[in-house]
């Protein structure tokens, strides 16, 4: 029994033992595919937070680069905005700088007016204390006059103080016409120098381009003078670079030429880039924008008359005027001026308003011209519509608005007395509504001032003052001298252009009612 039951404990043993085994082997394996399933899953949950994290980065720089752009755009508003405003104010001043040199040389023309007028006071002067002293000998020997010689001698005296009179008033008759030619000269000279491009003259040819910095004047003379030469030969103007800081003046008597040069310079400016090649390419630039304007200009002029059927090259033509002064108008707002007013005349009139407005707005469009062609810019004018269709009508009311050509029409005075009417009233040209008015209002302070005078008007945008005097005061004989008196006052006290009409009015009436 004993040797039968040692084997049997051994088995026991040795089952137990592999039990054992079996039983960690199996707890090993569970722990390992537990780990493996944890690891698998960290694994899974890693690349979930690692896509989540990413969409969320995306999220937050799409996010912040749309508050960028936003805010990118706010600020070049911004900047777009100050610019607008800084070239409106440069307009203003260039505007300021321009009338300012206008008032220079009228003053300098007034001063010189004034010197000659002095002269001729002094002249006169010394002319009647002559005069004085011989009537003083005269009068010495009337005593011993008879009545026939007293008689005699009178009448000698009143004919040769008429004759002083009437030389008087010749040779102010002739120092008027001489004033109005000089005038008409004026008009002439400054027609032809905005049409043909010449030796500029800096005080009413220049535009003013402000730079942002003193460096800026270097590169544009470069190197040996290189990049201005350029300019100049490119745009056919003068560029003058002086001590003024932080701007330089674009001189050329063709005001499109300036304007061209004036939008490649600040073109050029802005880019930074300054050499023979960018300069052409602004130049090419701004030529096309100058173009594409005075070909909107005078569709804009042409559409507000309501004018159909003009040829494009006419309209082109008028487009031009815009930058055309005379006398500070503008050309082109006084074409359109004068076309209204032909077809408000011709309306009260019983004549047809489209043909007048027509020859209204077309009549000074000699002005936009090139100087190539020979003539004043009525005939050249006239000539230039004749070729592209305009009917004969048109184009005699063109030529003829100066007088050069005698008018075959009505429609031709209406466009002279249009065009007089536009060119001379008040503010129009060169003259403020304060001062027309202040001109006015001394005309008719002064004519007040003379004794006997009841009521003064000027009129006839003060080229002429009536005076009404009091009839139980004043007689036919007085009146007369009145309005000498009034001449003779005007023309020491007061500055006006051209000349002024005396009229003065005595009349009594006397009134009765038969019962």
């Amino acid at each position: 029994m004993l040797a039968a039951g040692a084997p049997t404990g051994w088995t026991l043993a040795a089952a137990i033992a592999i039990g054992a085994s079996a039983g960690f082997m199996a707890v090993w394996l569970l722990t390992k595919h537990t780990r493996s399933a944890a690891e698998e899953r960290a694994g899974e949950l890693l690349e979930v937070a690692k896509r989540e994290a990413t969409v969320a980065a995306q999220e937050l720089k799409q996010k912040t680069d749309e508050e960028v752009a936003a805010r990118r755009a706010e600020i070049n508003r911004e900047f777009d905005r100050r610019d607008i405003e800084s070239e409106v104010k440069l307009r203003e001043i260039r505007s300021h700088e321009e009338s300012l040199a206008l008032l220079d040389y009228q003053l300098e023309q007034k001063s010189e007016r004034l010197a000659r007028e002095n002269s001729a006071i002094t002249q006169a002067r010394d002319a009647i204390r002559t005069l004085s002293k011989s009537l003083r000998k005269r009068l010495e020997g009337v005593s011993q006059m008879d009545a026939e010689e007293i008689k005699r001698a009178l009448r000698e005296e009143v004919q040769l103080e008429c004759q002083d009179e009437l030389r008087s008033m010749r040779h102010q008759i002739l120092d008027r016409s001489e004033q109005d030619l000089n005038n008409e000269a004026k008009r002439i000279l400054i027609t032809a120098m905005q049409r043909l491009a010449s030796k500029p003259n800096n005080d009413i040819t220049a535009t003013i381009v402000q730079l942002p910095s003193e460096e800026m004047k270097g590169r544009i003379i470069g190197r040996e003078g290189r990049n201005i030469k350029s300019f100049e030969a490119t745009t056919g103007v003068t560029l003058l670079i002086d001590e003024s800081p932080q701007m330089v003046l674009i001189s050329s008597f063709d005001p499109v030429r300036r304007e061209i040069a004036r939008i490649t310079l600040e073109g050029l400016v802005k880019d930074g880039r300054i050499h023979p090649a960018s300069i052409e390419e602004f130049y090419a630039r701004a030529r096309e924008d100058v173009e594409l304007n005075v070909q909107q200009s005078g569709e804009d002029a042409v559409q507000k008359l309501g004018i159909n059927g003009l040829h494009p090259e006419i309209i082109k033509m008028l487009g031009r005027l815009k930058y055309r002064f005379s006398y500070t108008q503008n050309a082109l707002d006084h074409s359109i001026e004068v076309g209204f007013l032909c077809s408000m005349i011709a309306s009260e009139t019983g004549l047809d308003p489209n043909l007048a407005k027509r020859a209204g707005l077309l009549h000074d469009i000699g002005k936009g011209i090139e100087g190539d062609y020979e003539g004043s810019h009525a005939t050249i004018g006239a000539s230039f519509i004749k070729r592209h269709g305009e009917t004969p009508i048109v184009v005699n009311a063109v030529a003829a608005h100066h007088e050069e050509v005698k008018p075959e029409t009505v429609y031709a005075g209406l466009v002279i007395l249009a065009d007089t009417v536009s060119a001379v009233r008040p503010g129009a040209r060169a003259e403020s509504m304060t001062g027309y008015i202040q001109r006015l209002d001394n005309l008719e302070k002064l004519a007040m001032s003379v004794a006997g005078v009841q009521q003064a008007y000027a009129i006839q945008a003060g080229r002429e003052v009536r005076v009404v005097v009091n009839p139980q005061k004043v007689t036919d004989d007085q009146a007369h001298e009145i309005a000498k008196e009034l001449r003779q006052r005007i023309e020491a006290e007061l500055q006006y252009p051209s000349t002024i009409k005396i009229t003065v009015i005595r009349e009594a009436r006397f009134t009765e009612t038969a019962t």
